[in-house]
């Protein structure tokens, strides 16, 4: 009974994917060291840095030939980092925290979002516009470790999730707001709080706008939690050739998200080209958007802060879901993050001119099309 909050965090092992070497491969000086990172859904601008970083050739540049492992519904990329499956994964932290609670050995080595981007959405006519507000109604979430902000913000509020209002199972997208069948969704700001404004309003033939909808951001809330990290394999950390790897991956990946940063719409042509399903505009609002919660980064681009750590480790401590469980059952233990490796590689970019924190980045305003066309 007791990690029903944690389904996700334990769902089974990923599709297979060969171990790989954390040496270079034979064939001379000029031998590039195979990497695999693991990303934790299918193509899209939240990975843009590390799709540009290959691209552009900046993982070449490190010598590191580096393969993008597509993530799913079904794939959980700490276990796959765990059980040798990959080189690094990327994954929020409150889920990778509950994993190594259950033994998973890895290590936060760069936390490149800054900021949460967790939404809870309802209608503006709705009178929901806190986390109070939720209370007695029908209140969606896609469970699967995702929900750990929204029952923070009712907890906060002095409500009881298992009795104040009630959960409903979301979908991983808005049709059920839409439709009206639940009060308020669950919406990352860069993917499905776009698909609101791509959808047509059939009262007016046009489609919905801000104004229609309001937002529960739970950063205003105070329940935020860090969200996407490279996190790195906690005993190969104690291997020096891993170790040096490690900060030329970093490298390479602050070059790509600075690269995104700058070019944008270049970037959202790299990840429709990359596959995903998603459109132009609605990839060019995602880019937009995963660049807020990157930049501005006054300590440089993936450094851990450590009062936005302990919030999300006190959060997964303290918050019970519907059933009482929490997320952690004690604080992490061991090497849980690191800013070793980060440190060197925000110097070895600085060293090569890339702007590191972003400190005059301007969000762009995007006009999304039917559908994210």
């Amino acid at each position: 009974m007791r990690r029903l909050f944690l389904v996700s965090v334990l769902l089974l092992a990923a599709c297979g994917t060969a171990d790989t070497p954390s040496t270079p491969a034979p064939g001379g000086s000029g031998a590039l060291t195979p990497i695999k990172l693991q990303l934790q859904w299918f193509y899209q601008a939240q990975f843009g840095g590390y799709i540009a970083a290959v691209d552009q050739g900046f993982y070449k540049e490190q010598g590191l030939d580096v393969e993008l492992l597509e993530g799913g519904v079904d794939i959980v990329p700490q276990t796959v980092l765990a059980q040798g499956k990959a080189d690094y994964a990327v994954a929020w932290v409150p889920k990778a925290l509950a994993s190594r609670e259950q033994g998973a050995g890895i290590t936060d080595v760069g936390q490149i979002f800054a900021r949460s981007g967790t939404y809870q959405v309802a209608w503006a006519d709705s009178g929901i516009k806190t986390a109070a507000d939720l209370k007695g109604k029908k209140v969606g979430n896609w469970g699967f470790g995702n929900e750990f902000e929204l029952f923070a913000g009712m907890t906060k509020a002095g409500l009881d999730p298992g009795r104040d209002v009630t959960l409903v199972q979301q979908q991983f997208d808005m049709q059920a707001l839409l439709k009206k069948e639940i009060d308020a969704a669950q919406a990352m700001s860069y993917n499905e709080y776009a698909q609101l404004l791509e959808a047509k309003n059939p009262a007016t033939g046009k489609l919905y706008t801000a104004e229609d909808f309001s937002i529960i951001d739970w950063k205003t809330e105070g329940s935020s939690m860090l969200q996407d990290a490279v996190w790195a394999n906690t005993e190969k950390l104690n291997d020096p050739a891993y170790q040096q790897q490690t900060v030329k991956f970093l490298t390479a990946t602050i070059k790509g998200w600075a690269f995104c940063r700058d070019n944008a719409e270049k970037c959202r042509d790299l990840v429709v080209a990359k596959g995903s399903k998603l459109g132009k505009s609605h990839q060019l609002w995602q880019m937009n958007e995963v660049n807020k919660l990157i930049w501005p980064s006054p300590g440089g681009i993936g450094m851990i802060d450590e009062a936005a750590w302990k919030q999300t480790v006190e959060i997964s401590q303290t918050t019970k879901n519907q059933t009482g469980d929490t997320v952690l059952t004690k604080a992490p233990e061991g090497l849980a993050y690191t800013n070793d490796y980060i440190k060197q590689a925000i110097e070895q970019a600085k060293a090569a001119g890339i702007d590191v924190t972003g400190s005059s980045f301007q969000p762009a305003t995007v006009t999304l099309q039917e559908g994210g066309a």
